[in-house]
């Protein structure tokens, strides 16, 4: 049985005195047991996160990596530089970082070897824009990512997978559970073609405006295995309540 996992990110948010107030309330809350949760706050908060969380059942995840270890590359950030720090999770491809950044399949799929070469856990995301749905392009688009990401690659046992729909990223729409589940069963079938991957035993989130009052229909759905989390995870009381929802 997968066991249910819930993710916050942060993306550009939080302060010092912020990040202290928001972990004390989730470390302080008595753990929903049986749910694994990992919060990803921003490279500059990391350090501060790990030291916060040392003793609690809280690990720590990055927003994204870089794709090479060491090297002249200004502005990035290693995988091994964050397992140094006690970071255990990546979030890769994140939406965010496909649409301003412009990152293709190619160097999520380098950023993936590099963060399982790292020891990294990476949650790697996927998903498609409103235009490509309403032309009926939703599982192409989804199954060519996940395919340039991982076809051919090694070291994918602790692989986490997101779905996303673009469309249902802080704009307040979400994809119904039916939506949902449908995208997630055909990933599932996706990754029984591709080597090194458990289809079975891979966990895939659901990502995009995950809230305490859909986030129990969603995690109801046989191959939704928890969240990203965006707003929601900034907000103690939402962030358990969704936590809560994924234990029930």
């Amino acid at each position: 049985m997968r066991q249910p996992l819930v993710v916050g990110n942060w993306k550009m948010q939080g302060s010092l005195a912020g990040v202290e107030a928001l972990l004390g309330d989730l470390v302080s809350a008595t753990p929903a047991a049986g749910v694994e949760v990992v919060v990803c706050p921003t490279y500059v908060h990391l350090a501060q996160a790990v030291s916060l969380c040392r003793f609690s059942s809280l690990t720590l995840g990055a927003q994204d990596c870089s794709h090479v270890q060491s090297g002249a590359y200004t502005g990035e950030v290693s995988p091994a530089m964050l397992a140094e720090i006690g970071c255990r999770w990546v979030i890769l491809g994140h939406s965010e970082r496909r649409q301003y950044q412009g990152e293709s399949d190619v160097l999520i799929a380098a950023k993936l070897m590099s963060a399982a070469e790292a020891g990294l856990r990476p949650i790697v995301c996927v998903g498609e824009t409103r235009e490509q749905r309403e032309a009926g392009a939703a599982q192409a688009v989804v199954s060519t990512q996940l395919e340039e990401a991982l076809k051919g690659r090694a070291n994918l046992a602790q692989l986490v997978l997101a779905y996303e729909p673009v469309w249902a990223i802080g704009t307040g729409l979400t994809a119904t559970p039916e939506q949902a589940q449908q995208m997630h069963a055909f990933m599932r079938v996706c990754l029984a073609d591709i080597a090194n991957v458990d289809s079975a035993a891979t966990r895939i989130l659901y990502g995009g405006s995950v809230k305490p009052d859909n986030a129990a229909q969603l995690f109801a759905q046989p191959d939704i295995d928890g969240a990203l989390v965006g707003g929601a995870a900034l907000v103690a009381a939402d962030f358990l309540a969704i936590i809560n929802a994924a234990a029930a």
